[in-house]
């Protein structure tokens, strides 16, 4: 099966839900160059219960852009615009951030949320528990989670992608296809040259579940099985492989925080040294890979 570039976009719209401190930086890099890529729409979405906070300190989108020389220096805002994509920042002043993303996303929808997280609180940092990561649950939306501390594969500095080993967890339930699917689109809409994915199944080598690899140019599938613990597994070949990304499908039977209390990828996103992306197996996003 070749991977066929002319279908429909995967991504149009992206929304970064930020507390507009130094952690959210490199999720900010992470949408920014995704939502310039893909020609999509980018929301900035920031919460908080007082209306005297300044989107100053934060980085902005066009000195970005002018530092990565996407544009032009001394820009204008219509430059941006006649690259294909727009931004849009929006201030919401509530009390409990969760809830207002969660509305957000209720009325305007997403196809990309990326999230800054901090592993310790098993959560988004400025959201300080771990119901946080459930506005990706709940909203069922593919999600990237970039942990605190980490560059991740887009560098602020310069705008470059390194994304080049990536490794997808394959289990029986749910069925990994929406993230091998995912994964063959976001390497080829980003342009990433060469590289590697690994498909790991924990257990026995003659159960592991089939799932359709596209060709991608440039890049090759592997497919490993190892025995033991599945979240140990998972982490111990990420680290010897040196993953950039992982990528993980999710079952979406129960809400975002049942899901995320106990689930593989709440799991894997706390100890992870690199970004997760979530894709849920019943989201809308599927429909479309």
């Amino acid at each position: 099966m070749r991977y066929d570039t002319s279908v429909v976009p995967l991504i149009q719209r992206v929304l970064l839900p930020t507390d507009l401190t130094e952690e959210g930086r490199s999720a900010f890099a992470h949408a920014l160059i995704v939502a310039l890529i893909a020609k999509a729409k980018l929301t900035i979405l920031h919460v908080s219960d007082s209306r005297d906070e300044s989107w100053a300190d934060f980085p902005g989108v066009r000195d970005t852009l002018e530092r990565w020389r996407r544009l032009p220096q001394d820009s204008e805002r219509t430059d941006a615009v006649t690259r294909g994509f727009s931004v849009q920042k929006v201030r919401m002043v509530h009390d409990d951030p969760v809830e207002s993303i969660r509305t957000f996303l209720k009325t305007h929808g997403t196809d990309l949320m990326v999230l800054a997280t901090d592993q310790h609180k098993s959560g988004v940092p400025w959201l300080n528990r771990s119901v946080a990561a459930s506005v990706a649950g709940r909203s069922r939306e593919m999600t990237l989670f970039i942990p605190k501390g980490m560059e991740g594969f887009v560098s602020l500095d310069n705008g470059s992608i390194s994304l080049e080993t990536i490794l997808i967890p394959v289990a029986p339930i749910p069925s990994a296809q929406p993230a091998v699917h995912a994964v063959a689109r976001l390497v080829s809409g980003l342009c990433c040259e060469t590289g590697t994915i690994t498909l790991l199944h924990v257990g026995d080598e003659d159960a592991m579940p089939q799932v359709v690899c596209p060709d991608i140019a440039g890049w090759r599938w592997n497919r490993e099985t190892r025995s033991g613990e599945v979240i140990e597994i998972i982490h111990q070949v990420g680290n010897e492989i040196g993953a950039d990304l992982i990528a993980m499908a999710t079952d979406g039977r129960n809400g975002l925080l049942d899901d995320l209390r106990g689930s593989h990828s709440e799991r894997v996103l706390q100890e992870s040294t690199c970004p997760l992306l979530t894709i849920p197996a019943d989201g809308f996003i599927t429909a479309v890979l």
